[in-house]
């Protein structure tokens, strides 16, 4: 079975739906959401992500991120892609959301509205590696840091979300 995204408008209000991979080579508004998992040191719970994704793959970014299927309610979806990535339950908190737009080298474009949850946690990760290649817990000033000194090694959205919330 394909996975669905959800179209939006600029308001976030549903307009339609469209298999993933077609959405990000049309670079369609679409629903989405990215989950930011802090320890008791206030560190944040960053990914690797896997080096077989279709875009973006090896980019280190937020606990993790994904889309909501039709029919599931944006927390229940982060919620869900939090254990199938990182093994991790907790409570989620919503923070905020931002659109943005990155068109890749391999002509896909990512084009999302996304919904930004936050949650505190210090139990250990347990990766799904067809998902995630590697995690790592960092202050945001070491984030920033790093992102200042080497951009290229983070995704799009994540950076725009730690300029942007955190």
């Amino acid at each position: 079975m394909k996975e669905e995204v959800i179209l939006v408008d600029l308001y976030d209000n549903a307009i339609g739906k469209m298999e993933k991979l077609e959405a990000h080579k049309q670079g369609v508004l679409h629903r989405a959401f990215s989950v930011f998992i802090f320890n008791s040191k206030k560190e944040l719970l960053i990914q690797q992500r896997a080096l077989t994704k279709y875009h973006s793959a090896a980019l280190w970014t937020n606990t993790c991120c994904s889309h909501p299927r039709p029919g599931e309610s944006i927390y229940d979806a982060a919620k869900r892609r939090l254990m199938e990535e990182m093994g991790m339950e907790t409570e989620l908190e919503y923070k905020s959301h931002f659109i943005y737009k990155t068109k890749f080298n391999n002509d896909l474009t990512e084009h999302e509205f996304d919904h930004v949850f936050v949650g505190a946690s210090d139990l250990k990760p347990e990766i799904n590696k067809v998902e995630v290649n590697a995690y790592k817990y960092l202050s945001l000033d070491e984030i920033k840091n790093e992102i200042k000194n080497k951009p290229e090694e983070f995704t799009s959205w994540f950076k725009i979300a730690i300029e942007k919330l955190f």
